[in-house]
């Protein structure tokens, strides 16, 4: 049955197409699926009765079905947005159409907290250490969390002696990877073996990166850590940009570093999108809900949802 995320997501897998003339030939009101695109609108039962024929004609079929991107978030650094970012961008992906799990592979259990959840009983150590299944905890609709706590910390050791204890992550979402359309994965500031995992697992990483001196120290190291693991285990991870956090232009030495970002990593995508400094973000994290829940006109939520419409225009 054809819905408004199949639309969204046919759309925006067939670039080509036409909007206009899709809504010529169905006989939408003009501005119908452009509103339904920026997540302005959700498409009714009549819209999707008159697309049906129309996106059938142009190559949609029930069956086809693309497994979703597995996204590492990864810094080797911690309070450079990792979190923030997986939580609200994943967020506004859902508000884009799109079906999101995370998984927090951070043993601070950040992720997790941040979202309402502590102490979970099911948590993603018991899935790489104890072969069960890896839990998902249903946040939000389309918006999902497969959560841990600080058990994931005394779990690094076992893991790494364990055989394929790189692979065992990677394994566990493989069987999610129909359910979604994106998994964003919280990465520990650390190159240890949980931002190991979630690299093998991964189609892609994207970089948060504060723009302070102390946050580009070592970030070279970052770089190499995914090369070598591209080249050694997982040949099809990809950097999939850098995003700019916590921004205050207001700042000369944000300014320059910024400049200075943009010609040290050149060989890199960097988001045209910038995430501001915002108290409400933090607020938000305290009260244990995403951005769009506490302040929807924050400048936050602004950002995230640009970054959201910038982050699905590059990975489809």
């Amino acid at each position: 049955m054809l819905s408004h995320e199949k639309v969204i997501l046919f759309i925006k897998r067939n670039p080509a197409l036409s909007i206009s003339i899709l809504e010529k030939e169905a006989g939408l009101p003009s501005s119908t699926l452009s509103k339904a695109l920026s997540g302005d609108r959700v498409l009714n039962q009549k819209h999707l009765a008159a697309l049906y024929p129309i996106l059938s004609k142009y190559g949609y079929n029930e069956t086809q079905h693309k497994k979703a991107k597995v996204v590492s978030i990864v810094n080797h650094k911690g309070g450079v947005g990792k979190t923030t970012t997986t939580i609200n961008l994943g967020k506004a992906l859902t508000k884009l159409g799109f079906k999101v799990l995370l998984i927090d592979m951070d043993s601070q259990g950040n992720l997790s907290q941040s979202l309402g959840i502590d102490n979970p009983e099911k948590q993603i150590v018991h899935a790489l250490l104890k072969n069960e299944d890896l839990p998902v905890i249903s946040i939000a609709e389309n918006y999902d969390l497969s959560p841990s706590d600080l058990e994931l910390a005394y779990a690094d050791l076992e893991l790494v002696q364990a055989v394929g204890g790189v692979n065992q992550l990677k394994n566990k979402i493989n069987p999610l990877k129909d359910l979604y359309d994106y998994i964003l994965i919280d990465c520990p500031p650390a190159l240890n073996i949980f931002t190991n995992s979630a690299l093998v697992a991964s189609n892609s990483c994207l970089v948060t990166l504060q723009p302070e001196v102390s946050a580009m120290k070592g970030v070279n190291n970052l770089f190499e850590r995914i090369t070598q693991v591209r080249e050694r285990i997982n040949p099809e991870l990809i950097v999939e940009g850098v995003v700019l956090t916590m921004v205050d232009k207001r700042l000369k030495v944000h300014r320059d570093m910024i400049e200075y970002v943009h010609q040290t990593l050149n060989n890199f995508k960097i988001y045209t999108t910038e995430i501001r400094i915002n108290v409400s973000i933090k607020e938000s994290q305290i009260a244990q809900i995403t951005i769009f829940d506490y302040d929807s006109n924050s400048n936050g939520a602004v950002d995230y949802l640009k970054l959201a419409k910038e982050f699905s225009s590059n990975t489809l």
